[in-house]
């Protein structure tokens, strides 16, 4: 063997046990983010495909491993910074409770640690496995509200195609054989995760020109939403049709997998039909390079790299974990505000519990002034985890299968709070059985200032994480039931204009008690 093909053999080992030490390395000190991802992945079906990605990304990996052996690794500098940009957003994304941008920066750095301690040219060869490493991330329920509203205008519309009479109030269907409600599972975002998933690696093992692999990944976004539409359609449809004897309860479940189970083979199997001979490609760039000048990768450099991506990855955990030692605080104590001209309803019983998760303290209580009372509901957050946060797709107002109460709809309108206006979130309510309206405000507080938008409530909880001002935060919902929704909201907002200098003195001695 040459001397150079000597060389090139013995740098590979020194190389993978650099770029192992620093997986190794980063994996301990952000083993509460992988943690996370885990927890996500064995507790949700959507995001049960987690598991299987990494030992696709190695069987990738060993399929490329010939194209691999032609190259010299050697370390390139010009990654280390997107690695500390990787940590600096892992940073933001813990601060501010965002999962999975931590989830992402996490992934991320591991992804650039390839070429900082390989080099391009061996991150170039393994760019597809990396980019997939991305599908480990548990992200998408953001989806789910648009995609359950676009599921229910499609059923509705396709029944009445069909000639079955339908009534819509936000979510919940009426036909003449029965109520539908189109919930979290209706939405199809489990199927559009899983298509894309396996319509990427597909596009990648049966085509080789970039347009086919990109036209097949859009077709695998496309057709399962579509498909869902079908399959909340078709159910529907099924169970009127026999009188909900078919297609609901444990035959809904089955039924909708067995469906997007053919719709995806016959994806596939249509695909198969543009299916490209795989291009064997240039060889890698530094290949001979590589071969000629593989002796000069000493183990030092390779030592250096670990070192400095080591460095550059510890930095980020260190500061939030000294962040969180500053603000350490005690038990959160919020006092229920005592509201000018507004009386206290004792004993009269609150009209529903909204759902926020494990909240440090609660306040719920009614309040009247000649017209029928007003609720008020403030969930207080403090020392906020991936558990209990104040803005989690798992903090609503009411269940999507509520017993009582059927969600109407969520918009925004502007209030008057505090002298000025305020966009609050706009949440109408309908009583299943009575048929009486509750209209509902909400919006956020976070260190004294006030907002609705969640991405700006998390960026908010970041900055005050940041400033040392720890991460008190609250949801507040004020509600009151009505003949109209006018009335609703003209009441609402004499209680808030009234109301709020009470509960923000509250919220502020709340904070104050730290």
């Amino acid at each position: 063997m040459p001397a150079a093909l000597r060389a090139q053999a013995r740098t590979w080992p020194v190389a993978l046990a650099a770029l192992g030490a620093v997986f190794a390395w980063i994996g301990a000190w952000y083993a509460s983010t992988v943690a996370i991802m885990v927890s996500i992945w064995a507790n949700s079906e959507t995001f049960a495909h987690g598991f299987v990605v990494l030992p696709i990304v190695l069987w990738l990996v060993w399929r490329l491993r010939d194209r691999l052996a032609m190259l010299s690794p050697r370390p390139d500098w010009r990654a280390w910074p997107l690695v500390a940009l990787a940590g600096c957003a892992w940073l933001a994304g813990s601060f501010g409770e965002v999962n999975a941008m931590s989830q992402a920066a996490l992934i991320a750095m591991l992804v650039l640690a390839v070429p900082a301690v390989l080099g391009r040219e061996v991150a170039r060869t393994l760019l597809f496995p990396l980019a997939f490493m991305f599908f480990c991330v548990p992200v998408g329920d953001f989806l789910l509200p648009t995609l359950m509203d676009r599921t229910a205008d499609f059923t509705v519309t396709a029944l009445r195609g069909s000639g079955v009479p339908v009534y819509r109030e936000g979510l919940q269907l009426v036909i003449p054989t029965g109520r539908w409600s189109i919930v979290e599972a209706c939405s199809g975002v489990r199927y559009l995760i899983a298509s894309t998933m396996v319509g990427t690696l597909f596009a990648y093992l049966n085509y080789s020109s970039p347009w086919r692999r990109v036209a097949f990944v859009g077709v695998a976004i496309v057709v399962p939403i579509i498909a869902n539409w079908f399959r909340a359609y078709l159910i529907v449809l099924l169970g009127h049709l026999t009188n909900n004897r078919l297609a609901v309860g444990v035959d809904h479940i089955v039924y909708g997998w067995v469906f997007f189970g053919l719709v995806m083979v016959l994806m596939f199997w249509v695909g198969s039909k543009w299916q490209e001979a795989p291009a064997e490609g240039p060889p890698p760039r530094n290949a001979e390079a590589g071969r000629a000048q593989s002796a000069e990768a000493w183990p030092a450099r390779f030592a250096m790299a670990a070192l400095a991506i080591a460095a550059l990855t510890v930095v980020w955990p260190l500061v939030d974990n000294r962040v969180d030692a500053r603000s350490s605080s005690t038990k959160a104590r919020l006092d229920a505000p005592s509201i000018p001209g507004w009386s206290a309803a004792p004993g009269s019983r609150a009209l529903f519990e909204p759902l926020f998760a494990s909240p440090s303290a609660i306040v719920h209580e009614r309040y009247a002034r000649e017209a029928s009372p007003v609720g008020l509901y403030i969930a207080y957050y403090r020392d906020q985890d991936f558990r209990r946060k104040l803005v989690s797709s798992e903090n609503r107002l009411v269940a999507s299968l509520d017993p009582v109460w059927n969600r109407i709809g969520v918009e925004h309108t502007d209030a008057v709070i505090d002298g000025l206006p305020r966009s609050v979130a706009v949440t109408q309510l309908r009583s299943l059985d009575a048929g009486s309206l509750v209209v509902a405000w909400q919006w956020y507080w976070i260190d004294g200032a006030i907002t609705s938008n969640d991405a700006v409530a998390k960026a908010m909880i970041a900055w005050s994480r940041l400033r040392g001002r720890g991460d008190d935060a609250a949801a507040i919902v004020v509600y009151a039931k009505a003949e109209t929704v006018q009335g609703a909201q003209a009441q609402l907002q004499a209680f808030a204009r009234d109301a709020w200098p009470s509960i923000a003195a509250a919220l502020a001695a709340a904070r104050e008690r730290r």
